[in-house]
Parts: structure tokens; C-alpha cells; sequence
């Protein structure tokens, strides 16, 4: 046990927001450091407990109370061999995670849990500055090769553990740069870019290799994957992103989140010669969605300089406590209050969207909507609430129905189940032989935490598949479910 009377002396202390009127003017991320004296008093509240329900809140099956009461021991380098033991990134579930792990912290039954993601993120940061993150590389090369499609958490993770395993790892994405949605997806202001590229420099000179900018099924077919690598694991992600059919959805000027967020990431990093492609200066804007999605293009928006914003959400605002019907250990479903929404920009709920509404040229001008009330387990529109809304720009972050049914997935002849995704077995392994599937392709839309156990989970099935035997952990049990957040 870390103090014996940390929980009991200390209160919950998490690092500062830069002031909204300077972090508004850059990209840079939200958070100012924390002293590391207040992060060790922070480890000194966790209690050590009999049964440590964090560990059952985390996908990953974090160490957690090993290495909080190694931080506050000043044992740094015992601290991050923990965490990496169980972790490949945790500087990005630092960064991303909605940390399941603390509202299923003991300490949160009747005080605030304890700082679990924040002491993450600095064992990890502490541990770059000071050299202590080296490359792992095989203490020897089995001769097979390992194709890993997607780079996004769940590949990433897959390609390094199957490359420390000795496989010939190359891993291939479509965009131009590697990264997936964490370099297209995750805006500058919630982890800066520099942060993924320290990594995948550590991943290349381990020995996995990059391929961006080949679109597999495309510029490499499926007949020449199977034939160049021992096994595929497919790790695309659930990138069909969910729309909404309603009159006037033709209209210019309405946008699905993932084809605005790139956009912003690129004007941040400087890449842009030009204004970007989709760009809310001076423009009002509506965000359908109030999720992390939601909060990503809200934060963008008001750093391109929006006019005003409106962030709809059909459900009800949720309460501030956790829900009778959520008890301890759950995730509950509570009103959170992101970086962006201390920005700017208005919260609506309990909102229904009726219509697109357009100019004579087909320019956006507005959103018609109406109130709605949850009665008998549906949403119905509330006679008499309906407005329009003055718009120029909509984004819909509603969420992803599956895998784009692409002409890769087409060509393997790949099964997919009744959700829209790549059907596998209790191996990960897909109908088609010697190809896997890991992360929202296969689970769904899900945890950036699940796609790292996933790919954890998928390479030690490949190892075993590929040599009979492996030393690989496996975080995920066969019968676990897709944790809903």
C-alpha cells in the first residue's frame, strides 16, 4: 500500500485547464502539468484494496495499484515497466480513455476515486523524459510475416507485440501518414501529433514496418496479401459512419464528423497552404451528436473561429450524480463537462431533427427541430416545439454502424455478423484462413482502451497460430462483451 492514510488525508486534485481565452487562440493541449509532488500525494489515495475493482473496470487489466504506489515511491522506472507490462500506449488512454477504471475505483463508493488516468499519463510522459521508453527487440526472428491493415490503436498495438514476438511485421494504411483515427480523428488540443510520432519512431527502430498510403484491396489486392504474408490481421476500424436520412440532407453545407476533423488536424499542424476544404470561420454550426465526437468538433470549430455554435443531442440531459440504476462499479452515464464545452457553444437536449433546410441553391441555412419527451421506451415530438435553428455548417457525430464493405472485404470473401462487422471466432480469427480481425472491425464502435487489448489479444492468437505456442498476453477472456460508454 502506497500512504496508509492517503485516501483520508488528500482530496482529489486533477492538473488545470489553460486559462479558455489563451487555449482558444492555439492548438496546443488543454492541460497544464501538475507538480509531481501533488501527482505522488494523488498515488497516496489509493488504498491498495482486497479486491482492486479498477482492474475489472479496465479492458487492459491495468496494474493500477502496483504502479500508484510505485509513483508515490519515487520508483519511476519500476512504474512504467508495470505499466507498459499490461499497456503499449498509455500515453494515449492517458490522453483519450473516459476511464472506466475510476468510477469502478473503491475509493469512488463514497469519496472521489482516485486520479487513476492522470498518474497513467505522467508515469508514461515522465518516463519519455527521461529516456526510459528504449525499443524491445526480439531476442530472435521466426521468418514469418505478419500483414497488419489499419493503423489506428488496435493495429498499432497488434504490430508491436506480434514484432517483439519476432514476426516480420508491415503495417499498412491507407491515409497518408500512419495513425488511423488518432492522427485524423483526435484533434491537436486532446493529444498533440509529436506524441503518436515519438511512439511509432520507438516501433520502427524495434523493427515493425510502415507502409502509408496503399490502399489494401486496391494497390495491393487480396489474392497478393495472402500470398505475400504468413497471416493478415485486419484492423480497419468501424468507419461507416451512421447517417441521417431526413429531408434536405443533400443540402451543401452538411458534413459527416470524420470528413471535418482531418481537416482541422491538418490546419493545425500547419499542412494546409490554404483555408481548409471545411472550415466553420464565421459560420454558425450545428453538432449533431453529444458525444467525445461531438466534443472534438466543437473544439475545432471554436478554434477555426465559428460564429456560434449548437451541440443537439436527442437524449435527455443527464444528471450530475451517478443514476440509482448505475450502481458502483458501472460506468455511469452523468453530465461531463469537456475541455471544449468550457469554451464556448450551446448544449441543447431532449432535441429531434426534422429537417435540412436549404436555400434556392441548395445551401444550408437552417435545421428544423422539435422538443421530445421519452415515453413508453421511444421519443416522441412534443406538439407546438418546433424552430428552426440559423445554420450554414451541420455535423453529424452520431456515431459508426460497422466496416465499410470495401473492396478488400469483398474480395476475401469475409463473413460479417448482424452489426455490421467482420465475423471471427473465440480466436479472432475470421472464415477466410490465416486472416484475423481486431478492434471495432471486429467488436464495433468501442474504447480506445479496447482496441488495445484487442490487438494485444489478436497478436497472441496469431503467435499461437503461426508457431504453435506463444508467450504473448492475452487480456481478453473469449466470452467477454463490448463495454458500452
Amino acid at each position: 500500500m502506497a500512504d496508509p492514510k492517503g485516501f483520508m488525508k488528500f482530496e482529489r486534485e486533477t492538473p488545470k485547464r489553460r486559462p479558455v481565452d489563451v487555449r482558444i487562440r492555439d492548438w496546443r493541449e488543454v492541460y497544464e502539468e501538475q507538480e509531481f509532488s501533488s501527482l505522488q500525494r494523488q498515488a497516496g489515495r489509493c488504498m491498495d484494496c482486497g479486491i482492486p475493482f479498477c482492474h475489472q473496470g479496465c479492458p487492459l487489466g491495468n496494474l493500477i495499484p502496483e504502479w500508484n504506489d510505485l509513483i508515490w515511491r519515487n520508483e519511476k522506472v519500476d512504474a512504467i515497466d508495470r505499466l507498459h507490462a499490461t499497456n503499449n500506449f498509455p500515453e494515449f488512454t492517458g490522453r483519450l480513455c473516459p476511464a472506466p477504471c475510476e468510477t469502478s475505483c473503491v475509493l469512488g463508493i463514497n469519496q472521489d476515486p482516485v486520479t487513476i488516468k492522470q498518474i497513467e499519463l505522467r508515469t508514461i510522459e515522465e518516463a519519455f523524459q527521461a529516456g526510459n521508453v528504449r525499443p524491445l527487440q526480439p531476442d530472435r526472428i521466426t521468418g514469418k510475416t505478419v500483414a497488419v491493415i489499419g493503423s489506428g490503436p488496435a493495429g498499432l498495438a497488434a504490430a508491436q507485440q506480434l514484432t517483439r514476438a519476432g514476426h516480420t511485421v508491415v503495417v499498412y494504411e491507407r491515409a497518408e501518414k500512419i495513425g488511423g483515427l488518432l492522427r485524423y480523428g483526435i484533434p491537436e488540443f486532446k493529444m498533440e501529433k509529436s506524441i503518436l510520432d515519438r511512439r511509432l519512431n520507438q516501433m520502427q527502430r524495434e523493427g515493425t514496418r510502415f507502409r502509408p498510403g496503399i490502399n489494401v484491396g486496391v494497390d495491393l489486392t487480396a489474392s497478393e496479401l495472402k500470398s505475400r504474408y504468413d497471416s493478415v490481421v485486419l484492423a480497419v476500424g468501424a468507419t461507416q459512419a451512421r447517417d441521417l436520412n431526413i429531408p434536405g440532407r443533400e443540402a451543401r453545407g452538411v458534413h459527416q464528423a470524420m470528413e471535418y476533423l482531418p481537416w482541422g488536424n491538418k490546419q493545425a499542424l500547419g499542412e494546409l497552404n490554404e483555408a481548409p476544404a471545411i472550415n466553420a470561420q464565421g459560420k454558425k454550426v450545428i453538432i449533431l451528436g453529444g458525444g467525445d465526437t461531438g466534443a472534438d468538433c466543437l473544439g475545432t470549430a471554436i478554434r477555426q473561429g465559428a460564429a456560434h455554435i449548437t451541440q443537439i443531442e436527442i437524449m435527455p440531459r443527464p444528471t450530475d450524480e451517478r443514476p440509482s440504476s448505475q450502481p458502483w462499479p458501472t460506468y455511469p452515464m452523468v453530465y461531463r463537462v469537456s475541455s471544449a464545452h468550457e469554451e464556448a457553444g450551446e448544449r441543447l437536449y431532449s432535441i429531434a431533427t426534422q429537417e435540412f433546410v436549404k436555400d434556392e441553391s441548395g445551401n444550408l441555412i437552417g435545421l428544423k427541430v422539435i422538443e421530445t419527451a421519452f415515453e413508453n421506451g421511444k421519443f416522441e415530438p412534443v406538439a407546438g416545439t418546433e424552430k428552426v435553428i440559423e445554420a450554414d455548417l451541420v455535423f453529424l457525430a452520431l456515431g459508426f454502424t460497422g466496416i465499410e464493405e470495401n473492396r478488400l472485404v469483398k474480395d476475401l470473401e469475409l463473413k460479417l455478423d448482424a452489426r455490421g462487422n467482420i465475423k471471427r471466432d473465440e480466436n479472432f480469427a475470421t472464415n477466410v484462413e490465416n486472416v484475423f480481425v481486431c478492434g471495432d472491425a471486429g467488436r464495433g464502435q468501442s474504447l480506445i482502451v479496447w482496441a488495445i487489448a484487442e490487438g494485444r489479444s489478436t497478436a497472441a492468437a496469431v503467435d499461437q497460430h503461426l508457431m504453435g505456442r506463444t508467450q504473448l498476453p492475452s487480456p481478453i477472456e473469449h466470452d467477454s462483451k463490448p463495454l458500452t460508454v
